[in-house]
């Protein structure tokens, strides 16, 4: 039975592993959370890797905080770039498997047409650039790895956008949510699904993959379906992004091609209001 390591597992994304991960058969799994086990310590990597055999690595352990990542800098790039190429060496030292995850953020959302993998790069905010360097770092120390670039990420589990817009709907008469940034919401178990089934293949894939749900959503979109699916009556006001200045500067489109890996794995991916349908029932 081959056993394999998921890092950031009190995250959205490792929680969600966690609970696919008892329908692998011949798989075990262990899930390490910042407690248990730094990536940004070389050092105590090389002894927790020395103590056990893993075939693969999934590394859900990031630095998330996009806003305060810009007066944070530092700490960003130590676990979203400095972290990965840690975990990434050590897995091409003890030959196993390498995922690991990016974001839209890389993009500065002046593309008119969804962004391919090979598109330029070029991130707005310290978070964005972090996770990019992250990549590259990645790909330099281990070419072998595969990486996953997602957005919008929400889950019945942790803090996200789904849990913040019902909170807000059920203590305010009324909500003011941007309509002119345009992605794409992702469910965190169907990015898990995938991701279970990737590690199980028999021919290994490297490479960068963009992986989001089907179908184009602003925020405001995405609020007021949560909202109607809650069975909510908040009235909902699209205000545009200078209405609501951040410290971190999001890219107005990021849209996610995502042809590459569904012809590479052969998945099928959801359409996005249909995922969180689902997502909203277990709330």
């Amino acid at each position: 039975m081959s056993k394999i390591l998921v890092t950031g597992a009190h995250g959205q994304l490792g929680t969600e592993l966690n609970f696919l991960s008892s329908m692998l058969e011949n798989h075990s799994f262990v899930f390490v959370g910042s407690k248990d086990l730094d990536i940004t310590n070389a050092d105590a990597l090389n002894n927790f890797f020395s103590k056990e055999e893993y075939s693969a690595v999934i590394n859900c352990a990031a630095y998330t905080a996009v806003d305060k990542a810009e007066s944070e800098k530092e700490v960003a790039f130590k676990v979203n770039a400095e972290g990965a190429a840690n975990l990434a060496i050590a897995c091409k030292q003890h030959n196993a498997k390498f995922i690991h995850f990016s974001t839209d953020f890389v993009f500065d959302g002046t593309a008119y047409v969804p962004y391919l993998e090979k598109d330029k790069t070029n991130p707005l905010s310290v978070y964005g650039a972090s996770k990019l360097a992250g990549e590259e770092q990645v790909v330099a120390s281990n070419p072998n790895a595969v990486i996953i670039r997602t957005s919008w990420v929400y889950s019945s589990f942790g803090n996200n956008f789904v849990k913040t817009i019902l909170k807000l709907c059920k203590e305010r008469e009324q909500l003011n949510i941007i309509f002119d940034q345009i992605g794409t919401p992702t469910y965190a178990r169907d990015l898990a699904a995938v991701v279970l089934q990737i590690v199980q293949q028999q021919e290994w894939k490297p490479g960068i993959y963009n992986y989001s749900n089907e179908g184009v959503a602003s925020w405001y979109d995405f609020a007021v379906a949560i909202r109607d699916l809650a069975g909510l009556k908040t009235k909902i006001l699209p205000i545009e992004t200078s209405q609501y200045p951040t410290p971190a500067v999001r890219p107005k489109y990021s849209l996610l091609n995502k042809k590459k890996i569904k012809e590479t794995f052969g998945i099928e991916i959801p359409y996005w209001r249909d995922s969180l349908e689902k997502c909203m029932k277990l709330l």
